[in-house]
């Protein structure tokens, strides 16, 4: 009973991401909407559970959310977030070039792998910040402010440049100096930063069940953005090796999650009890 259960679960899984017209055919480039809740927009266009995967910023266009939240996807492992009453605008969508600007609100983004072609940039104000290191970086246009909680960042502003580890903060008024200062993430961990804490949860745990799904179909996942029908977006699968979310959540490659003798068939429960989808520390 509980095998022909199984069994039904996969085959309605399989079923989902054969019909998904993004499953292995399109890969998401930076800019691609991966997660939005109440009211969003991009340009005229409403935002509904219906876009994720499908809309995407164009160079010169803006994401605006209301009283809601978005997620975008900009190089594999890297997540930008929006707040409530936030704006940002794709300054530029190339893979090795990547700039977005926040003119409005908060943004958080997570860098969970950087490799050393991605160029990712996000300009607030009249500052430019280039994230350095994989981290958790916070950008709050209404503060003028850029909080690291974890990473490293370059922030340029005019002639005038500072880099900003974990734990500091850059006010990015260029009218003034810049230099880093510290502040206390642990009291700066808001409801932004739950939030951003929970999508890298959700995205872990489809880590964990996407690819030995795939690999049971007889489909072996490279690495970067791999659709998870059961949480509706995607998730970040990488090359080789362990990668952990600033919140501890670890991704891991194919070959850990479905390796050779692993059982054709898992739910992703079965999975997760396993200890793949687990947070460090």
């Amino acid at each position: 009973m509980r095998l022909s259960r199984l069994k039904l679960m996969v085959v309605l899984f399989l079923t989902a991401i054969l019909s998904a017209p993004l499953w292995g055919t399109t890969t998401p480039l930076p800019g691609t909407l991966n997660y939005v809740e109440g009211k969003a927009t991009i340009g005229t266009e409403a935002l509904d559970a219906k876009s994720i995967g499908s809309a995407q910023l164009q160079a010169g266009e803006s994401l605006a959310t209301e009283l809601g939240r978005a997620e975008i996807l900009l190089t594999p492992g890297v997540f930008l977030r929006l707040d409530r009453n936030t704006t940002v605008t794709m300054i530029s969508p190339s893979l090795t070039d990547t700039e977005v600007g926040v003119n409005r609100g908060r943004a958080m983004v997570e860098v969970d792998q950087l490799h050393k072609e991605n160029d990712i940039r996000i300009a607030e104000g009249n500052a430019t910040v280039e994230l350095l290191k994989t981290g958790l970086y916070d950008f709050d246009v209404e503060r003028g402010q850029l909080r690291v909680f974890n990473g490293e960042a370059l922030v340029q502003a005019g002639s005038q440049q500072v880099k900003a580890s974990r734990g500091h903060q850059v006010n990015l008024d260029i009218a003034g100096k810049l230099k880093a200062a510290k502040f206390d993430k642990k009291t700066d961990e808001d409801d932004l930063y739950r939030f951003s804490s929970l999508r890298s949860s959700y995205l872990a745990q489809a880590n964990a069940q996407a690819p030995q799904v795939y690999v049971s179909s007889g489909y072996w996942p490279a690495a970067g953005w791999w659709w998870n029908p059961w949480v509706g977006g995607y998730t970040f699968i990488p090359a080789a090796g362990i990668f952990y979310s600033p919140f501890g959540w670890g991704f891991y490659p194919v070959r850990v999650v479905a390796p050779i003798g692993y059982p054709r068939f898992v739910s992703p429960a079965i999975v997760a009890h396993r200890g793949f989808a687990f947070r460090r520390g």
